[in-house]
């Protein structure tokens, strides 16, 4: 106790003495200047502050007027020792304080004060020494802090003092130490950069800065990092390059690397490499560090450094610096346009698609001096290993937030007369069911008929099987009001009454795709021999036959097929046009098939009967109907082939799939042998292997080269060349009429061997950052697995990355800007089986030929007596194909006027899917959403019985077929087009827009439209609103934190078919809670189901974290150009906002409101 008593007497003392130090000191400051006194007083300041940190808190302390006496000396007392006392206090203060103390000083007007004094002191001559080292090393400290610090030291004059200082006291360390610390903060100011520059400041530090030595090393340092502040300066970096600076710079460099063994000076190199930053940020300093060999070195000594991880920054600089002085190339391509073209039945006035057709062929991909971006500063990247998280905070333009801009506009866009059209669209309300039977109450089960849950059936090259024709044969639905349309009086005239429609349209339950499959036995070389010929004809081969039998195997999961084989083998290249009916299938290669016996069965005209079992295929996949559609699906290329695994299908891998842990140091790995190819030039092959731009060109056949396909449905790769033996460079296509979009792939390779790494280049892709980044992997299907019982997409690749490369972008193709760079995506796989064929695909792919035999088989399985099912035929699109468009709702219970005013005055529902024909996902999500739709469910029956969905799964078919990314055949994003469509050159959303507003008319705005998307940057599964205003405005409810629940099992994993089509039925559950708050029928439920619903939304409805190609739920308005609300001037009608469903790959997660209703994404 008597301890603590003494402390407490001895801090009091002690802060009553500084206390009464700095009070005569200000005394004496403004009542008698005597100096010896204040010299007294500074000296006994100095000792304590020197002594006791508590001493400098209080003289620093917040409304303590220690610093303003302190400063208040300083600037009238003319005693020198007075001075350098106050000085010392002072550099002691903000040597331990830090930046708060340093802002203090400034805040009190401590640099002007102390520049004034530089100013003072070098009027002496000589000046004293201690003087300015003091006032040096103050300045260096406060001047960060001080906004103004460059104008004020340039109107003082400081400037020239302080580079004289260092000219005339070279060989004095102690001086020139602070001074070119003072050195680097003015050279912040680029005005006083160039002053300094043009007094010969540059050409004076390379007089201070040399090669390896042990002493001054605190000197050498401190002169690089003034080197790279002033070479910051274009004028100054130009000197620098003049004087041949450069080529000294990496001498020096190479010196201190080959010295510096016990790497104690990793920041004397570091600041060599920064003043080489600095000076390559000139085409003219890139130029001269070409010529001074300067990639070679800097890719040597970074390789050194590579074993030691404490040299990590002098590998991350040199990388960057390599990367920027790598020559610029242009894509190894005739035209940056896509390859194929589509001759539009109009030009637009303006846009990009007018600009692409008003640009002559010649300079639509040139790579002048002028995009080379001289006069701007080149992107800064501190860690290569960070690089490109740029868009952590971008803007998504696709929310719209100005609340005056989402009311609904009160006129209709397009005249009552011309809406008229769209009436046969609608015969649920004009439909009196009076020769229907409505007494099934059970909706019957999926029926196994055709191919559906069966085998895989080879089909032949000779006389084809006959199709049924209730399931499997192909049927274009025409949608022809007939006679009795003329006859009725329309839903805008009378009182919501339309023609009848005579379609009796089908549909399925949902699946179980998580089934066991069982294994395969392998191929008989006899079968091998025979698929690797398949061709699929209309009219029969009068020289060659091939047959398939079926036969049934007491295993429900295996069939037999017996095949008879006598044709000859069929390239996989064929170009055959769909006009002669014929489509084939890519070539099959497996180990073990000789091509000696091959010439032999060809030659030999005895049939030989081989049999194997195949698999089940997935729910709702017939490969022979699929086959079929395939041959009435009109493609720009005129595709001969199909796909494997869109013949075979797909079902989700029976294993969960994780987020691939990035290795460190990958992408700089990768990157460097990238530019071993400009050090090492003759080891590059450079040999075209698939070229969509040359289609004579003859594939040289080596053994040990892989083969590449792209020309089938929604087969995106343009161009392939080998770069080393087992390197590819792959460049995509372009949108269709348009010059870029490049993301979405899907490519064939065949010809590999095992136990060999493969490495893919896609070096044409244009977003600044990817998943692939954040272990995110690619998708493989393998043709022999797929036989082996293993039908399925597999996440593959190791040494995932991308990042920014050599490969310049046109500033006619990057929308004016100049200077920008390709991405390249790059992956390694080594394949499990010689000789197979492989295919691989940005995401999980779904054509439109999928669509429809899944429509289809929907159709032929439903039971019409439970659920009303009708598919039309919304438009044609701009090469001809059929925009479906479905209708799904409960059959009346009965014929009776009640059942059928209630069956007719269900809320509608409108979803859409798949604008953007790169964004597949959203395919299967809604493949989720109408298999849930037409199960048995009780959920499902439900919903059927309180809404009616209209549906268009697929709103740009063309894009989809012909493998673009964004784009119509228009080459415009579809999706900006819903302000004024035309409809000649989108008549997807021209129609989709008119079937809103027709509804609008007849006062039957739909409740909820929801329209599935994709993102590529993003993480997780999310919806929004039209806004944030606008989703509160509609729903007055807000989720709280406890009605978000994360289901920890989806965490760290990628994202697949299972989770997508379970999104898309637990989106229907989102609707069921949705239906709870609307339908006052609701009220009457039974308890039971009302509490299975209960249940049932709180198991299914939680939060999920994927990493991949994910979906959200967004705005209908916004992008959308407002399209839901200049339908109509009903607000009322619009109970709860429109949302989109689209895909993600950031970490925000989905929300599902209490109430049902999708809330935003926070």
């Amino acid at each position: 106790m008597n301890k603590l008593k003494v402390l407490s007497e001895k801090s009091l003392t002690s802060n009553s003495r500084i206390v009464a130090l700095l009070a005569q000191l200000e005394k004496i400051n403004y009542e008698c200047p005597e100096a010896e006194a204040a010299r007294y007083v500074t000296s006994k300041i100095l000792h304590l502050t020197q002594s006791q940190e508590k001493i400098r808190k209080e003289i620093t302390a917040k409304g303590s007027t220690g610093m303003d006496v302190l400063l208040s000396t300083l600037e009238n007392t003319k005693d020198l020792q007075t001075t350098l006392n106050i000085l010392n206090i002072l550099v002691e203060l903000v040597s331990v304080g830090g930046s708060r103390r340093a802002s203090a000083l400034v805040s009190k007007g401590g640099t002007q004060i102390l520049l004034q004094l530089l100013l003072n002191a070098s009027k002496e001559s000589p000046p004293h020494e201690e003087l300015m080292v003091q006032v040096h090393t103050l300045l260096a400290r406060t001047g960060p802090k001080d906004k103004k610090f460059g104008v004020k030291s340039r109107i003082n004059g400081a400037l020239t003092i302080t580079l004289n200082l260092v000219k005339q006291n070279l060989q004095n360390q102690r001086l020139v130490l602070p001074c070119l610390q003072l050195l680097r903060v003015y050279s912040t100011n680029p005005v006083n950069a160039v002053s300094l520059g043009k007094n010969g400041v540059v050409e004076l530090m390379f007089k201070i800065i040399g090669p390896f030595s042990k002493k001054n090393t605190g000197l050498m340092k401190v002169a690089l990092d003034t080197l790279a502040a002033l070479l910051k300066s274009k004028t100054n970096a130009r000197r620098a390059v003049d004087r041949g600076y450069v080529h000294v710079l990496l001498t020096i460099y190479v010196d201190w690397h080959r010295h510096d063994n016990r790497h104690r000076n990793m920041l004397i190199r570091k600041g060599i490499l920064q003043s080489l930053k600095s000076v390559t940020s000139l085409k003219l300093g890139r130029k001269a560090f070409i010529d001074a060999n300067g990639m070679k070195i800097l890719y040597n000594t970074s390789q050194d450094c590579l074993a030691v991880r404490t040299l990590d920054p002098l590998v991350n600089t040199s990388s960057l610096i390599m990367r920027k002085c790598f020559p610029k190339n242009r894509l190894p391509l005739p035209t940056i346009k896509s390859a194929f073209h589509f001759q539009l039945p109009v030009i637009p006035v303006t846009g990009p698609v007018a600009q692409l057709y008003n640009l002559p062929p010649e300079v639509d991909d040139v790579v002048d001096e002028s995009d080379d971006n001289e006069d701007l500063e080149l992107e800064a990247e501190n860690e290569i290993e960070n690089e490109d998280d740029i868009d952590q905070n971008f803007k998504n333009d696709d929310i719209e937030t100005d609340i005056n801009k989402l009311k609904p506009k009160q006129e209709i866009g397009r005249p009552i007369e011309e809406l008229k059209m769209y009436e046969h669209f609608f015969p649920e309300l004009s439909d009196e069911f009076k020769e229907c039977d409505l007494i099934a109450k059970e909706p019957k089960p999926l029926a196994k008929e055709g191919n559906l849950g069966g085998p895989i059936v080879v089909p032949t090259a000779g006389e084809e099987q006959p199709v049924e024709p209730s399931s499997n044969s192909v049927k274009k639905n025409t949608n022809s009001q007939g006679e009795e349309s003329d006859k009725q009086p329309t839903l805008i005239d009378m009182a919501k009454e339309d023609v009848k429609n005579s379609d009796n349209s089908l549909q399925p339950q949902e699946g179980d795709q998580n089934r066991t499959v069982s294994s395969n036995q392998y191929l008989t070389s006899d079968l091998v021999k025979a698929l690797d010929r398949i061709t699929l004809q209309n009219a029969p081969q009068p020289s060659q036959s091939f047959t398939a039998g079926i036969k049934k195997d007491s295993n429900p999961h295996l069939t037999s097929i017996t095949c008879t084989k006598a044709c000859p083998h069929i390239s996989t290249c064929g170009n055959v046009l769909f006009e002669g009916r014929t489509v084939q299938l890519g070539k099959l290669c497996f180990t073990g098939v000789e091509t000696e016996e091959d010439e032999d069965s060809e030659s030999n005209s005895s049939v030989e009967q081989t049999s194997l079992e195949v698999p089940n295929v997935p729910p709702l996949h017939d490969s022979d109907l699929y086959v079929e559609i395939v041959k009435n699906t009109k493609s720009v290329p005129e595709y001969s082939e199909v796909a494997y695994p869109d013949y075979f299908g797909h079902i989700p891998p029976p294993f969960k799939e994780p987020i691939l842990e990035r290795p460190y140091g990958v992408q700089r790995t990768k990157i460097a042998q990238d530019i071993e190819r400009l050090i090492h030039q003759s080891d590059i092959i450079d040999k075209v292997m698939y070229d969509l731009d040359n289609p004579n060109y003859v594939i040289p056949e080596e053994g040990e080269s892989l083969k590449f396909n792209s020309r089938f449905e929604s087969g995106n790769l343009r161009k392939v060349i080998q770069v080393r033996k087992n390197e590819y460079d792959l460049i995509l296509n372009s949108d269709i009429n348009s010059n870029h979009y490049h993301q979405w792939f899907y490519f064939e390779v065949s010809g590999m061997r095992t136990g060999i790494g493969y490495r893919f280049n896609i070096i044409n892709c244009e977003k600044s950052n990817s998943q692939f980044n954040y272990g995110m992997q690619p998708l493989m299907y393998s043709v022999q697995e797929a036989l082996h019982a293993r039908p399925w997409w597999i996440r593959v690749g190791t040494d995932i990355c991308y990042y920014k490369n050599h490969f310049s972008r046109s500033s006619v193709a990057a929308g004016g800007q100049k200077g920008k760079s390709y991405y390249t995506i790059t992956f390694t796989v080594t394949f499990p089986h010689k000789d197979d064929v492989c295919y691989f695909a940005y995401h999980y792919p779904y054509t439109y030929s999928t669509l429809q035999m899944h429509l289809q088989k929907l159709e032929s399985a439903h039971n019409p007596q439970q659920i009303y099912f009708r598919q039309h035929v919304l438009c044609e699109t701009l090469s001809g194909n059929s925009c479906p468009l479905v209708t799904i709702t409960a059959m009346p219970e009965s014929n009776y006027y009640e059942n059928i005013c209630q069956f007719r005055n269900r809320p509608y529902i409108f979803l859409s899917a798949r604008v953007h024909p790169g964004e597949t996902n959203s395919s299967w999500v809604m493949k989720g959403t109408l298999e849930y739709l037409m199960s048995n469910n009780p959920t499902a029956q439900s919903l059927r019985e309180s809404y009616i969905f209209k549906i268009v799964p697929m709103l740009n078919p063309d894009g989809v077929i012909n493998g673009n990314h964004r784009c119509s055949l228009s080459g415009e994003d579809l999706n900006r087009q819903w302000q004024s469509p035309n409809p000649d050159l989108h008549p997807t959303i021209y129609h989709a827009k008119g079937l809103l507003q027709y509804m609008a008319a007849i006062k039957r705005l739909p409740l909820v439209y929801c329209d599935y998307h994709g993102h590529s940057r993003k993480k997780n599964v999310f919806m929004y609103g039209c806004s944030i205003k606008e989703t509160v405005w509609h729903t007055n409810d807000n989720a709280a934190s406890c009605d978000v629940v994360e289901d920890m099992g989806y965490r760290g994993l990628q994202i697949g078919t299972r989770e997508l089509e379970e999104m898309g039925a637990k989106f229907c559950v989102g609707l069921f809670r949705l239906k709870r708050l609307t339908s006052p029928l609701e009220y009457n439920m039974p308890n039971s189901l009302l509490e299975f619903e209960n249940d049932l939304i709180e198991t299914s409805c939680k939060v999920t974290r994927f990493s991949q190609k994910q979906l959200h739920l967004r705005a209908a308005a916004g992008k959308k150009q407002q399209k839901q609300q200049q339908f109509s001037g009903e607000p009322a009608q619009q109970k709860v906002p429109a949302t989109i469903l689209q895909g993600s790959s950031r970490s925000q997660p989905l929300l599902w409101r209490r109430g049902g209703v999708p809330g935003r994404h926070t």
